[in-house]
């Protein structure tokens, strides 16, 4: 298991704890916390790597996905280190991809919306509906940190982002190379987590995110014209 982190001092021991009864490894990769984020994972039982800065979300993940490459690790299931989310929906994500056949399987919070903030209600909405749009496939939460990936879906990927966009960049180039992407309904849970996404540049980053994939498109269907 993965768990990116930034400042998550109050959640991240039990986000650990609790991962470690289910995943056979638990890997942290502490984003430059200033609030001993590492030091407790670490406690906690968890294998650790530090940057000496905030980096960024994509730029920890890709940091996970490498350190977990080498180890030869089949699939790997991220999940955010702020407590959002259930580690002991873990078995949920392996159903999924069994059953479905599918290399990445994403949670799905749109089934229960009543305490998610409006803001992120509707801009995972308007993300996943051009996620989808963008991969020919239905992805209904595509903001959703919770997802598990087979190492196929790394091995094709060469990362161009660092931030939240990731995140989105990683479903469009899955979809783009033909893995079928799942998804698993999943509790979350808002607590006064506090956002770090911010609306302005990450905005930008996933609408040129977009650009660049239909840009990309329309090349490589031109170059393998008759």
């Amino acid at each position: 298991m993965l768990i990116p982190a930034y400042n998550e001092a109050r959640t991240i021991e039990d986000v650990v704890r609790r991962a470690r009864k289910i995943a056979r490894g638990v890997l942290v990769v502490d984003d430059g916390s200033s609030d001993g984020s590492g030091d407790l994972a670490r406690r906690a039982g968890a294998e650790v790597i530090s940057h000496p800065d905030n980096r960024g979300k994509g730029a920890a993940l890709q940091e996970g996905f490498r350190r977990i490459m080498k180890e030869g690790w089949p699939r790997l299931v991220v999940i955010d280190g702020d407590g959002q989310h259930e580690p002991e929906e873990i078995p949920a994500f392996l159903r999924a991809a069994e059953e479905e056949g599918a290399a990445v399987v994403v949670g799905n919070r749109m089934g229960n919306i009543a305490r998610m903030p409006p803001v992120r209600y509707y801009t995972n909405l308007i993300t996943s509906l051009i996620i989808s749009w963008l991969v020919k496939q239905r992805v209904p939460d595509s903001q959703c940190g919770y997802r598990l990936i087979r190492r196929e879906v790394l091995d094709k990927i060469d990362f161009t982002t660092t931030k939240y966009d990731t995140e989105s960049e990683l479903l469009v180039e899955a979809g783009r190379h033909g893995f079928k992407i799942g998804s698993v309904p999943i509790k979350s849970i808002y607590a006064g987590q506090e956002s770090r996404i911010r609306p302005g540049k990450d905005t930008w980053r996933f609408i040129r995110l977009v650009l660049r994939s239909i840009l990309f498109g329309r090349r490589k269907n031109a170059g393998s014209g008759g």
